[in-house]
């Protein structure tokens, strides 16, 4: 006979709600969408651009994650990491969940197409429908691949900021959806090797489940080569100048020796380190990008 560990409620309904759309995963994606719309004009974006375009992106963004939330209830209800959303432990119900997601979907597309535009509006919708339903659904549990081919849809932010403001999505806007592309798997993939005895429970097919944790730390140190180089793009087209390779060589050259080390003399330390830094790292990462563009030299 087993037992479950009896997991305390969340202290109100809207805190329950809140989790839903995992906030600090949706503050870094809307933070991308926002350099996006800066670096789209040598100018300033505008008022309404900026404010409509941020509240509709983080609106879509919210509404996905909280269906992912909903199609992963059992599985998240498994893992200790999760098992506290208000879906996993029943405190709210799927009507209640779906009725959620569909009222901030909808608010959303509503202020993109009336405020921004159109193009933003369906390329966010898009990306809406790649994580929460083709990642969450078909990808995710069924190929230990789900990060790298399912990475598109997390990487789209900077591209639907670029069109809030241009309404078009040019070449580097690209750039910069290649780079958080890049970026993903290793972000992911240290996450899941110091949380590998959750996914084992949760029966998802993480890379280290699937290959062990030897190979992984190898796709970690290999994919971490393929986005510092990436990251020289921008540089190298001519789309932003020297400060931003400034910051770009030792932002680099710390992650790389991070996923260096996950990969030659793993511990579940090194992996937390690296995952804490991936985040900086990005964010610092587009941080100069914007800097760069409004004092390019």
């Amino acid at each position: 006979m087993t037992t479950q560990t009896a997991i305390p409620k969340t202290s109100s309904r809207f805190s329950q709600y809140w989790t839903l759309t995992k906030p600090r995963v949706t503050q870094l994606a809307v933070f991308c969408a926002v350099i996006g719309m800066f670096l789209a004009t040598d100018g300033f974006p505008g008022w309404q651009t900026l404010i409509a375009g941020t509240a509709g992106i983080w609106l879509l963004a919210a509404a996905a994650f909280a269906v992912n939330c909903l199609v992963e209830a059992e599985v998240d209800a498994r893992m200790a990491r999760t098992a506290r959303r208000a879906t996993a432990s029943g405190e709210l119900s799927y009507m209640q969940t779906v009725t959620f997601s569909l009222l901030l979907g909808g608010l959303g597309m509503y202020i993109l197409y009336a405020f921004v535009n159109p193009l933003t509006m369906w390329l966010t919708f898009v990306t809406f429908v790649g994580y929460a339903f083709i990642y969450t659904l078909l990808l995710k549990p069924n190929t230990s691949q789900n990060i790298v081919i399912g990475g598109l849809s997390g990487a789209m932010p900077p591209a639907l900021g670029w069109a809030a403001v241009a309404n078009e999505v040019p070449m580097q806007a690209w750039l910069l959806v290649l780079i958080i592309f890049m970026w993903t798997p290793p972000h992911f993939w240290v996450l899941a090797m110091y949380r590998r005895d959750d996914y084992a429970r949760s029966g998802l097919p993480m890379l280290p489940i699937t290959h062990g944790m030897k190979f992984t730390g190898l796709q970690v140190w290999l994919y971490t080569i393929g986005l510092a180089a990436t990251t020289l793009l921008p540089f190298a087209v001519g789309m932003s100048g020297l400060i931003y390779l400034a910051a770009a060589i030792p932002l680099n050259a710390i992650f790389l020796r991070h996923s260096w080390q996950v990969h030659r003399n793993y511990s579940d330390m090194l992996a937390r380190k690296t995952f804490t830094w991936s985040i900086v790292y990005l964010s610092l990462l587009f941080a100069a990008l914007l800097v760069d563009h409004y004092f390019k030299f």
